[in-house]
């Protein structure tokens, strides 16, 4: 079976549908919602279109691997 895009997405955006709607959004707001969010994700596309090769750690807050456990070859201490 061949993946087909239009398919795979009018199925997922048929289920985010029925999930909005049965926890109260109005269908007329969420079809607003999915057009707005599509409109943001098309023109961040544009800008840069694959963001996570400009990920810089610092910027993202990740600490640096420099704990005891992500070195395995030097001896562990025990206790603080």
């Amino acid at each position: 079976m061949v993946w087909n895009l239009s398919e795979d997405l009018r199925e997922k955006l048929e289920d985010f549908g029925d999930a909005s709607v049965v926890n109260g959004a109005r269908p007329v707001d969420m079809f607003d919602a999915i057009i707005a969010q599509a409109a943001e994700l098309r023109e961040a596309c544009a800008r840069d279109a694959d963001p996570v090769d400009d990920a810089d750690t610092d910027a993202i807050g990740e600490p640096p691997n420099d704990w005891p456990a992500a070195e395995p070859d030097k001896p562990q201490t025990k206790g603080a």
